[in-house]
């Protein structure tokens, strides 16, 4: 089975086409976003570290962010495969990544970048903001999303290489979906 690394700046539709394509093949989607709300909610040690950081409106930082990715990806359900989404977000978390990758014999198969157009990120962010009712994602909150991915994130895409694989995210749902299994049955991943 696969192993996948989703990317695509917020709104690409990372976590859809994430939790689709591990149902579909019964593999893990890790999101540390998921990790960290679930903590939060428990709360946990982990869930107290992590409210303080976004309580203060600090990013969590990359080496707790990779201790709990890491941590994660030693749970038996890990063996099968896994997709991972929003996670490495930056160079640093890469390159740790690759790191524990190496360690444990494993390696990543396919780095998934879903590409929107700026416009459709603002449309669909600004969208799910009114039907999650979040009146914190304004539209100014919502470009320093976007800016912060161009930031740290998109220079993934060169660290990646030529081991991303670009698909358009900005087609309905189930087209997309059908576009990322076709380019993983031509890398012939499953």
């Amino acid at each position: 089975m696969p192993r996948i690394i989703m990317m695509g700046p917020p709104g690409a539709g990372k976590g859809t086409q994430g939790e689709l394509l591990a149902q579909l093949w019964s593999v893990p989607r890790i999101a540390p976003g998921d990790i960290f709300r679930a903590a939060i909610k428990a709360g946990t040690d982990l869930g107290k570290q992590v409210k303080a950081f976004s309580d203060s409106g600090k990013l969590v930082p990359d080496e707790l962010v990779v201790e709990v990715i890491t941590d994660r990806l030693q749970a038996p359900d890990t063996d099968r495969g896994w997709i991972l989404d929003g996670f490495p977000r930056t160079v640093p978390q890469a390159e740790a990544l690759n790191q524990f990758l190496t360690a444990h014999l494993q390696q990543y198969d396919l780095v998934i970048n879903l590409e929107v157009p700026e416009e459709v990120l603002l449309q669909r962010l600004q969208q799910r903001a009114l039907e999650q009712g979040r009146v914190d994602d304004t539209a100014e909150v919502i470009r320093q999303r976007l800016q912060e991915y161009y930031d740290k994130t998109r220079p993934l895409l060169e660290f990646y290489g030529d081991g991303v694989a670009p698909v358009d995210g900005t087609p309905p749902m189930e087209v997309v979906t059908r576009n990322i299994q076709n380019l993983i049955k031509e890398s012939a991943l499953v």
